[in-house]
């Protein structure tokens, strides 16, 4: 990637400068372009010099050819125009003692800054301030350039995530900085929380204007390689000089590149942002009306919608997506946490929320060919309502885990399947129930010659529902053999599993005990 780096001062700024300053400057014409970047400065006093010129230049003259023709005047202003000059200072004195209207007229309609010096100022003093601050500039802005190249080449080596280069990008343009595919989805933002988030509330209006944006501070780069284009990086409002700003812009995208082609994660981009997102909802580490903008420019339809959460037990994220795009499902997908991929389906409100969870989980396990569950906690229609709903879901995933095995597992689960088990798992790191569960599972758990064989008869026995005949098959022993391990079990426990209480009560503590292992 080859960057032209720009100078970084404005026609404005050179204007402010002392020593332009002594010479008492006034511009009387194009007031509305003094933003204009000054690329050098040339004395000239050809009444031809537009065609020694290569554009950006603040042009320096007496106009002493000029005088007392007002055609070569306002030629010599349009000569300028075309060649792109930054601006033009015209010294008064013996040639024009007063601004010459030609030269003034001509410029305000080519929309050039005419500035006229009242005093005499020698303009080889001021042509050395502005080259020598000029060259200090570009060297300046080449210092910070090689210094964010270092910077994300250290991090891109030692296999740092998007986000801490994205981070350091912000760091170094003190702006928000917003990382977006082809379709002004959002990928992946950094910089100061509430800034991103102004960029962010209005993102589907502003990312299009931006892309064709000049100045204002919003400055991309395209990222892609191998002819290809996949996405951008945009500087949102950023206060330095357009040169320095395209430079680092520039930088950034070299190493976004770099990271995406050396495979910097196990997940692409668009697994990582709607990842973070969905994690950042669960965690309920930020108010969920402030992951709005982020969901929105994500992509998710927010707007009078219908959330769906839904986690898939050891779902492959992107099996759970193709099987949405499959049904037309608008969502996100993501892997929240070792063996749990959350969804978040956005549907609109007129559309039966339940029977497209269903059906979804349907079509996931004919579509895998195993018995696949997908947890759910239920249609949510306030998006302040999500986050609980996430985490209900993964609750519900967690309980089904053990409440059905094989074939008989239903496709969708809800609270109100998980029963007793979910309770219990609910209630897992609550010290009152691992007191119960290791005070009533004493016997077997810790005891002086613990038998490996008990525990799993006590729960098959409990889980069949007292089912001898039923427990004996699923262990392979004679129905002799598993009475006399019930009757150790009895005897360790201190219990009479005949008696319903005291075989619920082990049975709640059997619970308590297997969610704590998990």
């Amino acid at each position: 990637m080859t960057t032209t780096l720009e100078p970084a001062l404005s026609v404005r700024q050179v204007l402010a400068l002392d020593r332009v300053q002594a010479g008492e400057p006034e511009v009387v014409a194009g007031a509305r372009h003094l933003d204009r970047t000054v690329r050098w400065v040339h004395v000239a006093e050809a009444a031809d010099v537009g065609v020694m010129l290569s554009g950006g230049e603040m042009v320096l003259t007496t106009g002493v050819l000029l005088a007392g023709d007002p055609d070569a005047q306002a030629d010599y202003i349009r000569s300028l125009h075309r060649a792109e000059a930054a601006a033009i200072v015209l010294g008064l004195g013996r040639a024009f003692p007063t601004p010459p209207d030609a030269m003034r007229r001509a410029a305000e309609r080519c929309g050039l800054p005419l500035v006229v010096l009242h005093r005499p100022s020698p303009f080889a003093e001021l042509t050395e301030e502005v080259q020598s601050r000029l060259v200090r500039s570009k060297f300046a802005a080449v210092s910070l350039s090689e210094t964010v190249r270092t910077a994300l080449t250290a991090l891109i080596t030692t296999g740092a995530p998007l986000q801490h280069l994205l981070d350091e990008i912000a760091l170094h343009t003190a702006c928000p900085v917003v990382v977006t595919n082809l379709a002004h989805r959002v990928l992946a933002t950094a910089g100061e929380r509430s800034a991103v988030d102004d960029v962010l509330r209005d993102w589907d209006r502003i990312a299009r204007q931006a892309g064709g944006r000049e100045g204002d501070g919003w400055i991309r780069a395209e990222l892609g390689g191998r002819g290809e284009r996949w996405g951008r990086i945009l500087l949102c409002g950023h206060r330095g000089d357009t040169g320095t700003g395209q430079l680092l812009a520039d930088r950034a995208a070299e190493a976004l590149i770099l990271h995406r082609m050396l495979g910097g994660s196990a997940h692409t981009w668009e697994e990582e942002s709607a990842q973070s997102l969905l994690t950042d909802l669960v965690s309920g580490a930020q108010p969920a009306r402030q992951l709005l903008p982020r969901a929105r420019a994500a992509g998710l339809p927010v707007n009078r919608r219908t959330f769906v959460p839904l986690v898939v037990p050891d779902g492959d994220p992107a099996q759970l997506d193709r099987v949405l795009r499959l049904l037309g499902l608008p969502g996100l997908v993501a892997e929240l946490s070792e063996g749990a991929t959350a969804l978040l389906l956005s549907l609109p409100r007129d559309q039966d929320a339940d029977a497209l969870a269903t059906h979804f989980a349907a079509r996931l396990r004919h579509e895998t060919g195993t018995p696949t569950t997908v947890a759910t906690a239920g249609p949510r229609t306030d998006w302040d309502d999500v986050p609980t709903g996430l985490r209900e879901a993964l609750h519900v995933a967690e309980a089904a885990a053990d409440t059905h095995t094989g074939q008989d597992q239903p496709p969708l689960v809800r609270l109100r399947d998980v029963h007793l088990r979910g309770l219990v798992r609910l209630l897992r790191d609550d010290p009152h129930v691992q007191s119960f569960a290791e005070r009533e599972l004493d016997g077997l758990l810790c005891g002086t010659h613990p038998d490996p064989h008990l525990l799993p008869v006590l729960r098959t026995y409990l889980a069949t529902g007292r089912n001898k005949s039923r427990t004996a098959q699923l262990h392979h022993v004679s129905r002799p053999a598993l009475y006399r391990r019930l009757e150790a079990i009895q005897a360790r426990l201190g219990v009479d599993l005949d008696d319903f209480e005291q075989a619920a009560s082990v049975h709640i503590a059997l619970l308590a005990h297997d969610a704590q292992q998990r």
